[in-house]
């Protein structure tokens, strides 16, 4: 999750990943009615990567990780399964995890800032991206005490960085899935080796429901929003004792408070 209060609600899965996980499994079966072999998507979670360039704590990524398990298990939801670091390094501190990965599979920092230099390779895509980074870091910092230009030159530093392991993870899920259909969960570029998918409707085809929250609009439609814009329209629901998505509506009344999700065996005879 994003670590800006102004974009998300929590820092644990929400009705945004709900949703989402719901949608991916249900695409699994609209497959399996098609293609009798079916399918199974693995949820590849990249939080280890780069917690420490966005300043989220290792500890924070665990718990994400887990609740996620725990909702894709309590919502039957067979057709999909997750993946991290700690399913290829085990018990190693996330920091030793890091170096392996950047050791093994990133690009060295002298080709990646040559690459994004030269805005004719990849009809300058790398130096759109770096770009684009450089802005979402600024947005999500928190906490930081110096001035605006030195905090966009740590944000140019460190957006070489996320690049570097972006590359790093996706040749590490390459070896680890060199089968699998690739999807990712931002646009992507013809003839990349990922398709992009979107989760659920948004105003910016990059928002996600890690970078947002939902809005349940009076219509019956979903929306992902910052959760700074979705106050201003809806009043706050919780859900599992924890900050779920906002219901469009007027004023602010009091929060509203949703009963614990029941396991579907709860409810089997």
């Amino acid at each position: 999750k994003s670590p800006n209060p102004a974009k998300v609600i929590g820092r644990l899965p929400d009705e945004g990943e709900r949703l989402a996980l719901r949608f991916l499994d249900g695409l699994c079966a609209r497959i399996g009615e098609r293609y009798a072999p079916g399918a199974r998507l693995v949820i590849c979670s990249d939080g280890h990567i780069f917690s420490d360039l966005i300043g989220v704590p290792d500890p924070h990524v665990d718990a994400y990780n887990d609740a996620l398990r725990a909702m894709i298990r309590t919502a039957g939801l067979s057709h999909l399964s997750t993946f991290d670091l700690r399913d290829v390094y085990g018990d190693l501190p996330c920091d030793a995890k890091r170096e392996q990965v950047l050791r093994r599979y990133a690009p060295s920092l002298d080709a990646l800032r040559a690459e994004t230099r030269d805005t004719a390779a990849h009809d300058g895509e790398t130096l759109r991206l770096y770009r684009g980074i450089t802005r979402f870091l600024f947005e999500d910092t928190t906490g930081f005490e110096g001035t605006r230009s030195a905090l966009q030159r740590a944000c140019r530093s460190r957006a070489y960085g996320v690049i570097r392991r972006s590359r790093a993870w996706g040749a590490l899920i390459a070896e680890h899935h060199p089968d699998a259909v690739r999807l990712s969960i931002h646009p992507q570029p013809r003839g990349a080796a990922k398709f992009g998918i979107r989760l659920l409707d948004a105003p910016d085809a990059w928002m996600t429901p890690w970078h947002a929250c939902v809005l349940r609009q009076a219509d019956g439609g979903v929306r992902l929003l910052r959760a700074a814009d979705a106050a201003r329209l809806g009043r706050l629901v919780h859900r599992d004792g924890r900050p779920s998505h906002y219901v469009e509506g007027a004023g602010r009344p009091a929060p509203v408070r949703l009963p614990a999700q029941v396991p579907p065996s709860a409810t089997r005879r």
